[in-house]
């Protein structure tokens, strides 16, 4: 069975604590990781790129000479894709790139990123992480203290929140919104002793 340092908000350790096997001890799915990591980034593309056919751009509407006769190419417009200020042939238009994945693909991959970070000795659990004030110097001193540097953080006390949002490579995320990529992109998965139950009883 898997097991955890836990912490106190001071970053000293004050024990050890056994992780679910269902969820921290299982073989990590590598290929699987990667096809959700893959979709996740393709949902966050905003895919807002556009540029004009040359039924947009404007002008063109004259043909620039006669059909025949003058030794040129034969030409309809100025805003045809050859032309220097023509329109582009297939233009790229607004689209999405978001598609799904099953759910227990997603599932077994969030297991499997748990898993690979408990392997490597990553995953620390917090007694009590909480904070009573608003204060990102506290925080960077208490992830000093354990060692993490790029995390994820997995607490659903919003002066945690507040407090981490400014600190580079510090994500935070409360337990039933965790995910591959934050996981898989993070070196130190730091988690409230109280929200590690909830991440067991919701994944098991």
């Amino acid at each position: 069975m898997p097991k955890a340092n836990v912490f106190d908000m001071a970053g000293k350790q004050v024990g050890e604590i056994d992780l679910s096997d269902a969820i921290f001890g299982i073989e990590p799915n590598v290929s699987v990781m990667h096809d959700v990591v893959k979709n996740h980034l393709a949902n966050c593309r905003q895919g807002t790129q556009s540029a004009l056919t040359r039924a947009e751009v404007s002008g063109g509407g004259r043909k620039p000479w006669r059909q025949k006769g003058t030794g040129r190419a034969r030409q309809g417009s100025t805003r045809a894709p050859q032309w220097t200020h023509g329109g582009i042939v297939f233009a790229p238009k607004p689209r999405s790139y978001r598609y799904t994945l099953n759910k227990k693909v997603k599932r077994l991959a969030l297991k499997s990123a748990l898993s690979a970070k408990a392997a490597e000795g990553k995953v620390f659990v917090v007694e009590d992480l909480g904070m009573d004030e608003i204060k990102t110097k506290t925080f960077q001193s208490f992830l000093n203290t354990m060692g993490a540097g790029k995390a994820v953080v997995v607490t659903a006390c919003p002066n945690v929140v507040k407090s981490a949002r400014n600190i580079p490579g510090v994500v935070t995320s409360p337990a039933t919104l965790i995910n591959v990529y934050d996981i898989v992109n993070a070196n130190e998965f730091i988690v409230d002793k109280a929200a590690l139950a909830q991440i067991e009883e919701v994944f098991a």
